[in-house]
C-alpha cells in the first residue's frame, strides 16, 4: 500500500529520492575534502576509505529501507495504536517494518553503489571471484547487523517508549563511524564496537582482509570471516528480545 501510494506521485518520489542521494553525497564530499589536504588517513588511501564508506552506506541503506521505521514503535506504544496491530492476522514485526514504508531511502543505496564502483576503479584490485563474493557478503551481512540493531532498538521501546534517538545513535552514528578506517580511533573505542556492539563486523573486519591490512586489535585471521555468524547471532538475539518485548506489552497508559 505504501509502495503504491509513493509511486502515485512519481515526480515527488523522484525529487525526494534525489534529495536523499544528494544528502548522502555531502557525507562523501566531506571525505574528499579531507583527502584534498592529505594523501592518507590513518594509513589508508582515498580509494580504501571510499570502499569503507560505500560498504557501510549500502548496508545501512538496505537496513534503513526495510527496518528504518522501527524507531517509530515508541510513538505507537504511547498512543496505543499497537493494540490495533496486535489483533490483525499479520505478525507485529512485519506490520511495524512496513508501516509508512519510505521508498525514497533507496537513494542512499544507489549513491553507495556508485561510490563503490568509484572506489574499485581507484583501487583496481586484482581480486578473485571469491574475494568479490566476500565483498558482496560484506554488504549483505552488514545490512543484517544494522537491521538487527534497528529491531533491537524497537524491542527496547516496549519498555522505554521513547528511545528513538538512542536507537539512531547506534545505527546512523555507527554508520558514520564505519565510514573511516579504525586506525584513526582509540583502541578502547575499536574494542567497544568489536566486542560489545559488533559494528566492526559490518565492514571493518572483513575489509581489512580484502585490503591486506593488519587488524588494529591483533585478532587472528579466521575472525575476518565471522561476519555471517555475527549477523545470525544478532538476528537470533533480536528475535528473542522482540518476543519478550511483545509479551511484556500492557497497552498504553499501563
Amino acid at each position: 500500500m505504501w509502495f503504491r501510494s509513493t509511486l502515485a506521485y512519481r515526480a515527488s518520489f523522484l525529487l525526494t529520492t534525489l534529495g536523499n542521494a544528494i544528502t548522502s553525497w555531502l557525507e562523501f564530499a566531506g571525505i574528499l575534502i579531507i583527502f584534498s589536504h592529505v594523501d592518507q588517513l590513518g594509513g589508508f588511501s582515498v580509494g580504501e576509505v571510499a570502499l569503507m564508506y560505500a560498504t557501510a552506506s549500502c548496508s545501512l541503506g538496505l537496513a534503513d529501507l526495510f527496518l528504518g521505521n522501527m524507531d517509530q514503535l515508541g510513538a505507537r506504544v504511547r498512543d496505543g495504536s499497537v493494540d490495533a496491530m496486535l489483533i490483525r492476522p499479520v505478525p507485529l514485526f512485519a506490520q511495524v517494518a512496513a508501516d509508512r514504508f519510505v521508498l525514497r531511502r533507496v537513494g542512499r543505496i544507489v549513491q553507495g553503489l556508485l561510490v563503490l564502483g568509484w572506489a574499485l576503479a581507484q583501487l583496481r584490485p586484482g581480486w578473485s571471484v571469491l574475494e568479490y563474493a566476500l565483498l558482496a557478503g560484506v554488504i549483505v551481512c552488514g545490512a543484517a547487523i544494522f537491521g538487527a540493531l534497528w529491531a533491537l532498538g524497537g524491542a527496547f521501546q516496549f519498555w522505554a517508549q521513547d528511545a528513538a534517538q538512542v536507537q539512531n545513535s547506534v545505527t546512523y552514528g555507527g554508520n558514520r563511524l564505519l565510514q573511516y578506517p579504525p586506525t584513526i580511533y582509540g583502541t578502547e573505542l575499536v574494542r567497544g564496537v568489536t566486542y560489545v556492539v559488533p559494528l566492526a563486523f559490518v565492514n571493518w573486519v572483513p575489509l581489512l582482509r580484502l585490503l591486506d591490512r593488519d587488524d588494529p586489535l591483533g585478532l587472528p585471521g579466521w575472525v575476518d570471516f565471522l561476519s555471517p555468524l555475527v549477523a545470525v547471532v544478532m538476528c537470533a538475539l533480536t528475535a528473542l528480545l522482540w518476543r519478550v518485548g511483545v509479551r511484556s506489552y500492557r497497552s498504553t497508559g499501563s
